[in-house]
């Protein structure tokens, strides 16, 4: 049985009765990419206010599949040994074509990683998990039922108009981040579009509990004989509740489709006479679309607020957490003075880059399984006949490649020299030390990591001297018997030498704070 949704009084600002003083950081939007964004700033000493028109976690499992590198972002929330004991790891994935399987996957997850490849975990443990950290700290003022209703932008700060139960109050901020989903009122105040593909094909979600013998992995339907000429997915998450999407054609009904007893019969083809209970049903429409820019002026665009993808590939709330994870170290660089403000080029750079990527991936992935046109039927329906005994065929399949990090484009001088998994612009690979994990030492600073020799440097960048291992030497090393690697903030490598001098680490730690990597 899913838990209780938690539900908050509405929050009585002081702005209701006298002016606020100035913030650091409003953000809009209390899911996870906006608790995620008020924790990590928070880390880094940074003080918010978060802002949600609403008062409870979110309702059906939504966002269900996050990937190792939001597991590695969690650890840094403070959320990480939590997300991972709840939710169901898997592996495999089955395909199938009709009544018979084509073919399986197997995500082999490496050995020497903290965490698993993927895990699935309803979003509102996500959610719970996030708050009980941000009620926690002090450096978090969460405000429920406070809905945002105007948003002016100034020289020095940005002016909020906010309505609460008991009346209107207004909030400045040095900055705001908008966070508050695909629908954003933020994005509606300063008159912004996104730009993009609208699918016309509808899909239904559906949550169901049931006590079943199915294994933990996740099986994608062509044409199954329960649900002819359309698509299905199913995924086991925690608490024996199974994620449903059904293909539903695009003249479905919306909320005929969602009718309980409409509903039923449908998962009644799928699971049998099993008994099973509906959690949450919802019916929605593909989007890949973006702004054209995530950073305007004082407001910066993160998660769902700033790109819509369609959720085959489970990269939608991995694609937001990512965001936040290369934001917030920088805006903490700019509120302390330590970074110029065009430092955010940098940010709104490279999430583009990647909303851009992923966006690729799901249009591909989409049109795979909607072909919109005749050809794309034919070609669709071939793949999958050839995929059944030609296994050169199988990587032509498309039910939605799964999530990774983008590798942000950074010029790389060892390539060939040292292994491409961990070049510059790339998430600095996890492997086991004698005394824990690489990535719990890769914390809030630009971090130097000298492996094989000691190193020598300004006292002011943090360093970590390790030794090689198995799994070190292959993916830092490989013939190379000792290399400098510096790490940013978020964990991803911004440049590496075999043999550097301290001149050389002494600019490239500056171009961390002052040069735009990706155009």
């Amino acid at each position: 049985m899913p838990p209780p949704r938690r539900i908050f009084a509405p929050t009585l600002p002081p702005g209701l009765a006298r002016s606020e003083s100035g913030k650091q950081v409003v953000i809009v939007g209390a899911g996870p990419v906006g608790l995620a964004a008020a924790i990590e700033l928070a880390n880094h000493n940074i003080a918010t206010v978060v802002l949600d028109d609403n008062n409870q976690v979110a309702t059906g499992s939504r966002a269900i599949c996050w990937s190792k590198r939001s597991l590695e972002i969690f650890d840094r929330l403070h959320i990480g040994d939590r997300a991972v004991a709840k939710g169901v790891t898997w592996q495999i994935g089955r395909t199938f074509h009709g009544n018979c399987e084509i073919f399986s996957f197997d995500l082999l997850p490496e050995e020497g990683h903290k965490r698993p490849a993927f895990i699935n975990l309803q979003q509102y443990y996500v959610e719970d998990y996030l708050l009980d950290v941000a009620l926690a700290s002090d450096l978090i003022d969460l405000r429920f039922c406070n809905t945002v209703t105007g948003i002016a932008l100034r020289e020095d700060d940005v002016l909020v108009t906010i309505e609460t139960q008991s009346g209107p109050y207004h909030l400045s901020a040095a900055y705001l981040i908008a966070c508050d989903g695909a629908s954003s009122t933020v994005r509606s105040c300063l008159g912004l579009s996104f730009h993009g593909t609208t699918f016309e094909e509808r899909f239904l979600i559906a949550d169901i509990e049931m006590e079943t013998p199915f294994p933990p992995e996740r099986r994608f339907w062509f044409e199954p004989a329960f649900h002819p000429g359309q698509s299905a997915l199913l995924h086991k998450q925690p608490d024996n509740i199974y994620r449903i999407d059904l293909q539903l054609g695009p003249t479905a009904d919306p909320e005929h489709e969602q009718q309980h007893g409409r509903v039923r019969s449908r998962i009644e083809k799928i699971v049998g006479t099993r008994s099973f209970r509906i959690d949450w049903v919802s019916v929605y429409v593909f989007k890949c679309c973006r702004l054209e820019n995530l950073v305007h002026e004082r407001v910066i665009f993160a998660g769902d607020s700033a790109h819509v993808l369609s959720p085959f590939g489970a990269r939608g709330g991995n694609s937001g957490l990512q965001d936040i994870d290369a934001l917030c170290w920088r805006l903490a660089a700019v509120l302390k003075s330590s970074a110029p403000a065009a430092i955010l080029n940098d940010y709104n750079s490279e999430r583009l880059y990647a909303a851009d990527e992923n966006m690729t991936h799901t249009v591909r992935a989409t049109r795979f399984m909607t072909p919109a046109t005749p050809i794309e039927q034919i070609f669709r329906n071939q793949v999958l006949r050839l995929a059944a005994c030609a296994p050169f065929a199988r990587a032509w399949v498309n039910s939605g490649r799964l999530s990774t990090p983008a590798v942000y484009p950074m010029p790389d001088p060892l390539s060939g020299i040292l292994p491409a998994v961990t070049r510059p612009g790339s998430v600095a690979a996890d492997a086991p030390l004698a005394d824990g994990w690489l990535m719990d030492r890769l914390r809030t600073r630009p971090t130097l990591l000298f492996i094989g020799s000691d190193g020598r440097t300004d006292p002011d960048i943090p360093a970590v001297t390790i030794q090689p291992n198995a799994f070190i030497t292959e993916r830092y090393l490989g013939d190379q018997p000792a290399a400098v690697y510096l790490i940013r903030p978020d964990q991803v490598i911004a440049n590496r030498w075999l043999n550097p001098t301290v001149d050389e680490i002494a600019r490239a730690q500056k171009a961390v704070w002052t040069h735009r990597h990706a155009e």
